[in-house]
């Protein structure tokens, strides 16, 4: 492939960039779109993963089919089977008439299958058997159908981490990973961030009639190694604020700091989504609560060692295979004695307190909150939690919040 040809795929998809990493993984989507084969594209969230299947579909024999992009995330867990695959009628309650699914309508063209990584495992199953044998079955029917669908997915989880939690088949990992194509987050393409804000702060100066904004060379240097966790989607908007609310069009690095993230907070890997933190993924929401808490015990298991009074015999009640140690016992009742022997008290390890909430307790009241601030607007909600809208709908049905 010619640095032409990539050159002319930037400028029909409005793709921004001179990185390597990018031009690369653009190459290997043009090299594979005349195949039929099935692509995985993975990449943090935010960093454009929805421009490759239509490079891919566009430059194919296919190009002249449909090209459907479903959003997996968000699409209730009780109706993904029929959006995908069809129903009959009567099917189910409000299967008012039979329905064609996208493996239908898609039929010689291309589905995209955003956060794939978000199908349930019965559903799993169904599209194992689109991508082996080209077949499918509608919802309440027994009659099997063929399609002619190329099937491009893509992900900002870890699915060899999902497979491992029995979150998602292994079978179907390596039936869609056929080519895998990585797109690399912002931070990784430090070249390309500058002749993004140009781009964007250009196209807002057109949008709201209003002069371009544009960066002090400090303000360029803090633009170009902020860390970028929402990459190209958080970029875009902190040029579309800069431009709307800055009276000044010249932006100094002190005006730039209050649009980008605290230095302490943006390290926080509970806020950082695609991140990883000592190799773990936080992709999950719960499993971020369960390393918080994790985390937090271990401190205070480190500092009862560094502290040997930590723990007050007093008041913690001591188990009597608890080993002796010794340590003045002081409280409000035992006066201190100057110069007297020490004595012998049993250190017993704190008890959680009775009234700690449970981890669903705080989830509930995470997602109670999260729909009172936006006035129970789902997906609003959802995007405040940095969960999909599926899992949200199925925590309110889960916790009984309807």
């Amino acid at each position: 492939m010619t640095i032409t040809g990539i050159q002319q795929t930037k400028q029909r998809f409005g793709i921004i960039g001179v990185s390597p990493l990018l031009n690369r993984e653009i190459e290997k989507a043009l090299l594979i779109a005349a195949t039929d084969l099935t692509v995985l594209i993975s990449g943090e969230s935010g960093v454009g993963k929805e421009v490759f299947p239509q490079i891919i579909h566009q430059n194919s024999a296919r190009k002249h089919g449909s090209y459907i992009a479903v959003n997996c995330g968000a699409i209730p867990e009780g109706t993904i089977d029929s959006e995908l695959f069809g129903h009959e009628k009567g099917s189910f309650t409000g299967a008012l008439a039979e329905r064609k699914g996208y493996f239908e309508v898609a039929d010689k063209g291309t589905i995209f299958l955003d956060e794939v990584g978000e199908l349930p495992i019965a559903t799993q199953a169904r599209l194992l058997r689109v991508l082996e044998y080209g077949e499918f079955i509608k919802v309440g029917s027994s009659k099997v159908q063929k399609t002619d669908v190329r099937i491009v997915a893509a992900t900002n989880v870890d699915l060899l981490k999902a497979i491992r939690n029995s979150k998602f088949r292994e079978d179907l990992y390596y039936r869609l990973n056929t080519v895998p194509i990585t797109i690399p987050p912002l931070r990784d393409r430090k070249e390309d961030i500058y002749l993004l804000f140009r781009k964007f702060a250009g196209d807002f100066a057109d949008r709201y009639r209003m002069p371009v904004v544009h960066l002090t060379d400090e303000a360029k240097k803090i633009l170009i190694t902020y860390r970028w966790p929402g990459n190209i989607r958080e970029l875009k908007n902190i040029t579309e604020r800069l431009s709307i609310f800055e009276k000044e069009r010249e932006i100094t690095a002190e005006r730039l700091k209050t649009y980008l993230s605290e230095p302490d907070i943006e390290q926080l890997p509970a806020l950082i989504g695609g991140f990883d933190t000592d190799g773990k993924s936080f992709a999950n929401e719960r499993e971020i609560l369960y390393q918080i808490l994790f985390d937090m015990r271990r401190d205070i298991n480190e500092l009862k060692k560094i502290v040997p009074g930590a723990v007050n015999p007093a008041i913690h009640p001591i188990p009597e295979t608890a080993p002796l140690t010794p340590y003045p016992i002081v409280n409000k009742y035992t006066p201190v004695v100057e110069d007297s022997e020490p004595q012998y008290a049993e250190v017993a390890e704190e008890k959680e307190p009775e009234t700690a909430m449970s981890l669903e307790e705080v989830e509930k009241s995470m997602i109670i909150k999260a729909l009172e601030r936006h006035k129970g607007r789902r997906r609003n909600a959802a995007q405040d939690l940095k969960i999909s809208e599926r899992t949200l709908y199925r925590k309110i049905k889960e916790y009984d919040l309807e």
